[in-house]
């Protein structure tokens, strides 16, 4: 049995690149996106909402309580 000492051949790997320019309307959606959510979760009460009365309020209910913000 003869056991070859020869290396493997490697290959670089290219990573792509994105440009900045692709990508910063994607950043800037889901980071508003993220701010209305985070909105709805914690400070709406109902004053600034299109459903009439307290609609979110009632729907995101448990979510505030288990992220820690007082409603009541």
């Amino acid at each position: 049995m003869s056991q070859s000492t020869t290396a493997p051949a490697t290959t670089a790997v290219e990573v792509p690149t994105i440009p900045l320019g692709e990508l910063a309307p994607w950043a800037l959606f889901f980071g508003l996106l993220g701010a209305l959510v985070l909105f709805f979760i914690s400070a709406d009460q109902g004053a600034v909402s299109l459903p009439a009365g307290t609609a979110i309020h009632e729907w995101v209910h448990d979510g505030r309580h288990l992220l820690g913000y007082p409603c009541h």
